[in-house]
């Protein structure tokens, strides 16, 4: 662990940081807990740790799913509007997307949290 003053070891005003220090206000925690809430419901979880791992498209997504094709939509048609998630076209299809590393990393932190109470092995202090 780095004793520099967390000042010193951010990035220029370019580059992105994984460190953020806030204080969280009403705001940011309405904000916070809205994100939450997208990610408290098993089906979008899986959709979502699925675009973790990469950009798919729907069709690819509702066969990991294990859920119908319609299911799958609503899903991502509210994780899209909550800004959870993006879209770009390819051809056809429409590809989706994490919208940024935060939530790559909750998302895979989230997993693996609850992968350590179910097996019990040790949290990483």
């Amino acid at each position: 662990m780095s004793s520099e003053p967390l000042e010193q070891s951010r990035p220029g005003p370019d580059a992105p940081s994984l460190v953020h220090p806030v204080i969280p206000g009403p705001e940011l925690l309405e904000t916070a807990s809205a994100t939450l809430r997208m990610l408290a419901e098993p089906t979008r979880l899986h959709l979502l740790w699925q675009l973790s791992e990469g950009p798919k498209s729907v069709t690819e997504l509702t066969a990991a799913a294990s859920v119908p094709r319609t299911v799958v939509s609503q899903h991502l048609a509210k994780l899209r509007l909550s800004g959870l998630v993006d879209t770009r076209k390819d051809g056809r299809h429409v590809i989706y997307s994490l919208h940024d590393g935060h939530l790559v990393r909750l998302i895979r932190e989230t997993i693996n949290h609850a992968d350590h109470r179910i097996t019990g092995e040790p949290s990483h202090g």
